[in-house]
């Protein structure tokens, strides 16, 4: 039970696993982030990706630029969830199938 727990944690909430998603094509700056993950604020966006660094999950890099450039990549821990994303990308097609028939 406790690694289920810990698993939760780590991706709890409406928004983790669709940053992770978003980011496991490429690494994006916050703005992409944003346009993609449709209907997330910025404020609880940036909460979301603090708490994804936090679990290993999303690496924030930091350019110096000027402005200052950041971008956002998941990393090789949140990369091993790629099966977990997969598989409940796959099960929302058939769901959204079966309710939307």
């Amino acid at each position: 039970m406790l690694s289920i727990q810990d698993a939760l944690e780590a991706v709890e909430g409406r928004w983790k696993l669709l940053i992770l998603f978003s980011l496991s094509e490429k690494p994006k700056r916050f703005k992409e982030i944003s346009r993609e993950v449709k209907g997330i604020t910025d404020k609880t966006l940036s909460k979301e990706l603090k708490s994804l660094e936090t679990n290993k999950l999303v690496r924030r890099e930091v350019f110096s630029t000027f402005p200052p450039t950041v971008e956002y990549s998941i990393t090789g821990h949140g990369l091993s969830l790629g099966k977990v994303l997969d598989e409940l990308h796959f099960w929302g097609l058939l769901h959204r199938s079966i309710v939307l028939t």
